[in-house]
């Protein structure tokens, strides 16, 4: 056993392509687990908005902000429980690694369209509760902020780390 672990180098884990494509969707599911939490309360809470007396005395635009937030909603949802249903309807047929690369690439799917409704959630609210022009400028600026901490610093550190070895 070296400093790094039982089956560990400093290239990286000897792990066989079935061992790998575990341990990822092990990942993934962990990741899925977090980010479905959040979806679930922004979703819940954006069902029950229609429901409310105020609802009725938004705006045309604010209204059709409003079923877009929800439509994004509904299908970050689907992308994100498309992960495990995926695996669901594909377990037992030997595509471990297929069934990681695909579910990975719904999850992906499903945090753009977290951005999306978030976003747009965030210019609904603002509009009401500010009534203001500054309102689309702080939903980019937030924007800009989760495309930097979600997508950029990511990317960023992975070509770093690409372009040292």
């Amino acid at each position: 056993m070296n400093a790094l672990g039982p089956r560990e180098t400093s290239q990286g884990r000897h792990e066989s392509p079935e061992e790998r494509a575990d341990r990822r969707w092990n990942d993934l599911l962990q990741e899925v687990r977090v980010i479905q939490t959040g979806v679930q309360i922004l979703f819940g809470f954006l069902l029950t908005v229609v429901f409310t007396p105020r609802f009725a005395t938004l705006g045309q635009t604010d209204q059709t902000i409003y079923v877009v937030t929800v439509l994004l909603g509904a299908a970050t949802t689907g992308a994100l429980i498309g992960t495990v249903t995926f695996h669901r309807l594909v377990t037992g047929h030997r595509l471990k690694p297929e069934t990681v690369l695909w579910a990975s690439r719904l999850s992906m799917v499903g945090i753009v369209l977290l951005l999306a409704t978030v976003a747009s959630a965030l210019l609904l609210i603002l509009r009401i509760a500010m009534d203001d022009s500054a309102v689309p400028w702080i939903v980019s600026g937030l924007v800009g902020w989760f495309i930097l901490c979600w997508f950029a610093l990511p990317t960023w550190v992975l070509r770093r780390s690409s372009a040292r070895e």
